[in-house]
């Protein structure tokens, strides 16, 4: 059993996993990086960084939207990269999905982003009582629709706080931290539409 980055055990790393170690070396080998010096740029240690290109864990949200912050890229984007080359029509079955286990945090890319295009659909799910927050966005003013589907769903940008439930909707940008919070009772269900700025 592997243990990831929470400390919690998990199953072996999957697939996708291995994939985006491996392109998370690419990207810091690309920029001339060293690990220390990724660690500097986003703030996460050195040993962490390093057992995520090695796919000894499976990276938190949080940790993937410092590194994306880094590299000028949205998640979409970068997950995108560990996929196959987008096509027009992606079935249900088809949609990538990703699992961060130790925040209770699911993510199933909809519409994965094609290069030439600058807005994307995401479905996030976030158990009940999950608490995810991000300390800056992974590109400045990246723009945000958040339309709830099925629960409730608190999201805080600019130091406000909105209460959100099924049907509801935010419009935002994005240019410091942001916190999305589940409070409950039940699991929270939302589509995420993100636009370059």
């Amino acid at each position: 059993m592997k243990r990831n980055e929470g400390g919690g055990p998990e199953a072996a790393v999957g697939s996708v996993d291995r994939r985006l170690g491996v392109r998370l070396a690419e990207l810091r080998a690309e920029h001339g990086w060293s690990l220390g010096e990724l660690a500097e740029r986003s703030g996460v240690s050195r040993s962490t960084l390093s057992r995520a290109e090695r796919a000894e864990i499976s990276p938190t949200a949080a940790l993937l939207n410092r590194l994306c912050g880094v590299y000028g890229r949205t998640m979409s984007q970068l997950l995108a990269e560990v996929e196959s080359e987008p096509v027009t029509v992606v079935r249900a079955a088809g949609q990538p999905v990703w699992e961060d286990r130790a925040s209770g945090f699911v993510r199933r890319s909809v519409s994965p982003p094609h290069p030439g295009l600058r807005g994307e659909l995401v479905e996030g799910r976030l158990a009940a009582g999950a608490d995810i927050a991000y300390d800056r966005p992974p590109v400045p003013g990246l723009e945000q629709h958040v339309w709830v589907l099925d629960g409730s769903l608190h999201v805080t940008a600019q130091d406000i706080e909105h209460h959100l439930d099924a049907g509801d909707c935010l419009r935002l940008r994005v240019w410091g931290p942001t916190r999305f919070r589940c409070p409950g009772p039940d699991a929270v269900r939302y589509a995420l539409v993100v636009v370059l700025p």
